[in-house]
């Protein structure tokens, strides 16, 4: 009775192995027959019903279909692992005569190319490079620049406020106060960064934009220090030919104050349509440190005089690669980066 049974689940778990389609399959033939609660593991439960004289040629008929049913469970397993490997080789072959991808690499951006070339300039002048915190007091990006709350300037620089005395910077110069607060002179340094104005976007302006500020304090520091340095400067970014040119102006930090542009670099001075026909371009604002401006940080105005300077580095991008949309820096199109 027991021999027929066997035979039955041999021939009942052939034809399941034979059928499997997958190795899903074949786990669920060895569940069903070899399993804890399998049809084979049955059979062995009903031994205690056998009599004790029979029970060794019944136990060796059981394992001997039990290794049966084991080795024909291998040699599937074996086959259909041979088979998805060859289906996955010829799916996922390589044809190594192709020409192999070319990684595309990225390069820096304009306004990075014309960055490092100022703090070249400016490092070779003896000046460090210090950032400051994008996210500003009132008093450092206003008041301690001479500022007041009550000022026609902070009109001009409206910005985004966080509360009513954190606000996100509208120039660079703060970094300059926090330097000077500090007490180590003399002090020669340029503060590079991202501003924020409540701007309309447009060719010219954005809300959101680049500083580079610079700020020398020592003894015997005069207006002649100021033009000479930013004479080198001029010369140094758009060529030896350069000339530059001051005219007086007002800035609360400052006093006196100037606007300086540089020839054309590319007339000459002679008038063109890059410089609307005058001959020179604006570039940038500078003057002598207000002695307020010094006092407000602890700085004896009569014994260390200072200058500051301003330039856009959006501007010296635009006017060093000829971009007539300042759009065009922030759109991220690859067409245009990448001549760069």
């Amino acid at each position: 009775m027991i021999k027929e049974t066997l035979e039955k689940i041999k021939s009942e778990a052939q034809a399941r192995i034979k059928d499997s389609a997958n190795l899903e399959d074949l786990n669920d033939v060895r569940v069903k027959f070899l399993g804890k609660k399998g049809e084979l593991t049955a059979v062995l439960k009903g031994m205690k019903d056998v009599a004790a004289e029979e029970r060794p040629k019944v136990g060796a008929v059981v394992n001997e279909a039990r290794e049966e049913i084991e080795e024909a469970l291998n040699n599937a397993r074996l086959a259909l692992e041979k088979s998805v490997m060859e289906n996955k080789l010829k799916n996922e072959k390589i044809d190594v005569t192709l020409p192999a991808k070319k990684p595309i690499l990225g390069h820096r951006h304009p306004n990075q190319i014309a960055l490092e070339e100022i703090e070249r300039i400016f490092i070779g002048l003896g000046y460090e490079v210090v950032e400051g915190p994008e996210v500003e007091r009132d008093y450092y990006n206003f008041e301690a620049l001479n500022i007041p709350a009550d000022h026609p300037a902070k009109d001009e620089q409206d910005t985004f406020y966080i509360t009513d005395d954190i606000l996100l910077r509208t120039q660079t110069s703060g970094t300059q106060v926090h330097e000077m607060e500090k007490g180590r002179l003399p002090i020669r340094m340029i503060s590079p960064g991202r501003v924020f104005r409540s701007d309309e976007v447009d060719a010219t302006h954005s809300p959101s934009f680049h500083q580079v500020e610079g700020l020398l304090i020592d003894k015997e520091v005069s207006f002649s220090d100021l033009k000479g340095t930013l004479a080198e400067f001029a010369k140094e970014l758009f060529g030896a030919d350069t000339k530059v040119k001051f005219r007086p102006h007002h800035f609360p930090f400052t006093e006196p104050s100037a606007e300086m542009d540089v020839s054309c670099f590319k007339c000459g001075g002679k008038g063109c349509r890059f410089c609307k026909g005058e001959g020179w371009i604006e570039i940038l604002g500078c003057g002598m440190v207000h002695p307020h401006v010094l006092e407000m940080s602890k700085i004896d105005p009569l014994q260390y005089k200072g200058f500051a300077f301003g330039v856009g580095l959006e501007r010296i991008a635009l006017l060093k690669y000829e971009i007539d949309d300042m759009r065009l820096l922030y759109e991220n199109d690859e067409r245009f980066l990448k001549q760069f």
